[in-house]
């Protein structure tokens, strides 16, 4: 998927900036490297998945509007809304109004684009929809560590 699903909801676009190594896609979640925004995928591996969607969900930053080709440093927007909901891949399965939802991994490396049930503290969004069946897409809400507004545990000052 390289397209931006976003469905509804109040956006709160921050600008960014990225360095010339790095490729963001319209639609990638990405976090925070000190000041820089890199997609899920450039996060090293922490021991196991659980450990990696907790770091992961410590430096959340939300879901990238602009994309960053290689050689591009032009800031990008980067939606840190809680309110908006988007729809995303996810794991086929059954899932509840309000499900924990964290970065799934292919082998030891986080996906941009596709989300997971998760522990609620390894976390960075909510299922924004009930489903009567399993799905492989999924409204949702996020909830950046840099929005004091949300719901991510490392959304606090000081």
């Amino acid at each position: 998927m390289n397209k931006l699903r976003f469905r509804s909801g109040q956006v709160h676009l921050r600008k960014v900036p990225v360095d010339a190594n790095t490729v963001i896609e319209a639609g990638d979640l990405v976090w925070l490297d000190g000041a820089i925004a890199k997609p899920a995928s450039d996060l090293d591996w922490q021991t196991d998945l659980a450990t990696t969607q907790s770091e992961f969900a410590a430096r959340f930053l939300g879901v990238a509007h602009q994309p960053s080709k290689a050689g591009e440093t032009a800031p990008i927007s980067v939606d840190v809304s809680p309110d908006a909901v988007y729809e995303f891949d996810c794991n086929p399965t059954l899932y509840s109004l309000g499900q924990s939802l964290g970065v799934d991994a292919n082998g030891s490396q986080l996906m941009n684009k596709q989300l997971e049930i998760a522990n609620p503290v390894n976390s960075v969004a909510r299922a924004a929809e009930f489903t009567d069946g399993p799905v492989s897409t999924l409204r949702v809400t996020f909830a950046s560590a840099f929005y004091t507004g949300s719901s991510n545990a490392s959304a606090a000052l000081g």
